[in-house]
């Protein structure tokens, strides 16, 4: 999401190029080979720039699992911003992620918003008709609920292989849902009820969106923090010093420590952050440090 510059329509420069190679190089040296696209990154420059850099380098596209997103369209065309899960429209988006990146097939196709206006036999016709013709070889959703997901399937035989969902320390409702069953406190969560444990059960790949939480807990805590966010970020630096590690890595380690195996998708495009990440993989929570992190970041105790 933050390769290619601006969301305008300014050009694409040598500039862009080089963080864009410079990013990849440092996810491929930590060990990350998955990148996650959508359409309208940048208006469609983030996948642009990307493919520049995989035509510049031969043999990096069969290293890598890209990623992309369609769904969401800006006010134009004669209409307001919108979401358009249509077999037209999927077509469309797809053919152009391809031609933006320069490949022939995406790895996995998300859906990236609910549309109201979904039908989802038209949209498993979408997916029949690129799976057939070698474009997209698995399918997930984004920011979708249990029913949604169960409505989508109803449509068609291939599976939802991943959901992404705002999950973070900062974003808890996904666990509060959980904690606040038959408690007064529940009636505030928006996290849809049933939509973690369902995933766990259908084998869905949870990614997180924003899981770093902006880096609110890693060096970008706001001027006024509320005491929650003040104490946490606290906690996430002290617990780095004690494990020798990077804040970011606290913060992901911590995501990562659920049951439900969530994928942390860490947007950044910075190299030095993107290695600070990487150090996830080797961190370890106990339940105490998961469940101290967890409390502070609710600004209360448990019920």
């Amino acid at each position: 999401m933050g390769l290619g510059g601006g969301w305008d329509n300014s050009p694409l420069t040598a500039e862009h190029l080089k963080q864009a190679h410079e990013a990849i190089d440092a996810a491929l040296s930590s060990g990350i080979n998955m990148f996650d696209h959508a359409n309208i990154y940048t208006l469609g420059k983030s996948e642009q720039i990307f493919g520049q850099v995989l035509a510049e380098r031969p043999g990096l596209r069969e290293q890598i699992i890209i990623q992309s997103k369609c769904g969401i369209r800006f006010e134009g065309n004669g209409g307001p911003k919108r979401f358009d899960f249509s077999k037209e429209h999927i077509l469309e988006s797809v053919d152009g992620s391809l031609q933006r990146l320069g490949v022939e097939y995406l790895d996995i196709l998300l859906l990236h918003r609910p549309d109201p206006l979904m039908e989802a036999e038209e949209v498993g016709e979408a997916f029949s008709k690129l799976k057939a013709e070698g474009k997209v070889r698995h399918f997930g959703v984004s920011n979708m609920n249990e029913g949604q997901i169960r409505l989508l399937k109803s449509g068609s035989d291939l599976p939802i292989v991943a959901n992404q969902l705002e999950m973070s320390l900062d974003s808890i409702g996904w666990l509060d849902h959980g904690v606040h069953v038959n408690q007064e406190a529940a009636k505030a969560n928006i996290f849809p009820e049933g939509t973690l444990e369902y995933c766990q059960l259908e084998g869905i790949q949870l990614q997180a969106w924003a899981p770093l939480a902006n880096g609110i807990f890693s060096g970008r805590l706001p001027k006024d923090p509320s005491p929650a966010r003040e104490k946490t970020a606290r906690l996430v630096s002290e617990l780095a010093q004690q494990k020798e590690t990077t804040s970011e890595a606290i913060v992901l380690a911590w995501l990562m420590r659920h049951p439900a195996k969530i994928q942390p998708v860490i947007g950044t495009s910075n190299p030095d952050r993107i290695r600070a990440c990487a150090e996830a993989v080797k961190t370890t929570l106990s339940r105490e440090e998961w469940y101290s992190l967890y409390v502070s970041s609710r600004g209360s105790e448990l019920p």
